[in-house]
């Protein structure tokens, strides 16, 4: 049921044959990742192989190379629906995260480490849909089918290992079509709409 998350704003085809490329990387951006270890932070041992899943020098999960996933039969694209329903899914997800990070990790210092990188990370999409940076829009359709793995059939949180960590995101990249983006006028509309949010934020 998870899973129908993510068609409900993009609809793909089945795959007639699949194919990657490599995207082209760099818009002369400066990563705002550096070197920062977390590994056994404070002498905590939950924090043990923290930066296996990223590296050290990435913490936010903002460098990474695109690797377009190219269905051939039919487009990614996008479709409109209600903004209220857009915001229920999110808040389920959102309330998902923070019943992952408060019933599966019970060191505070862990659970603060762990939100602020997940908080990060989902906030770097935003220079993506200003196109601030090196990546498309899209997802990892390789890692978002694994959404319906994080809960058992029982309604609990499950924890097996799903096969995958930070370095491969991207390697599945799917860039959905359809938006109204144009290089003339959007960039100044994307600021200023990225603007009125920011002044709601004060």
């Amino acid at each position: 049921m998870f899973a129908k998350l993510f068609t409900l704003v993009a609809a793909s085809a089945m795959v007639a044959g699949v194919f990657s490329t490599p995207l082209p990387s760099g818009k002369g951006l400066v990563s705002r990742d550096s070197s920062h270890s977390f590994d056994n932070w404070g002498g905590i041992s939950s924090m043990s192989g923290f930066d296996n899943f990223y590296g050290s020098d990435n913490f936010m999960g903002s460098s990474f190379s695109q690797t377009i996933v190219t269905e051939q039969e039919q487009e990614t694209v996008c479709h409109s629906q209600s903004i209220e329903i857009i915001q229920q899914r999110l808040l389920v997800i959102q309330e998902m995260a923070k019943r992952i990070i408060s019933e599966q990790i019970c060191e505070v210092e862990t659970q603060t480490i762990t939100f602020e990188q997940f908080h990060a990370s989902l906030g770097s999409f935003s220079d993506d849909l200003r196109r601030k940076s090196s990546h498309q829009v899209g997802y990892d359709s390789g890692i978002s089918s694994h959404f319906g793995d994080i809960m058992n059939s029982d309604g609990s949180l499950s924890n097996n290992d799903l096969g995958f960590s930070g370095h491969d995101l991207g390697s599945q990249s799917v860039i959905v079509g359809g938006s109204n983006w144009n290089d003339q006028s959007s960039p100044s509309s994307v600021d200023a709409a990225y603007g009125a949010t920011q002044d709601a934020l004060q």
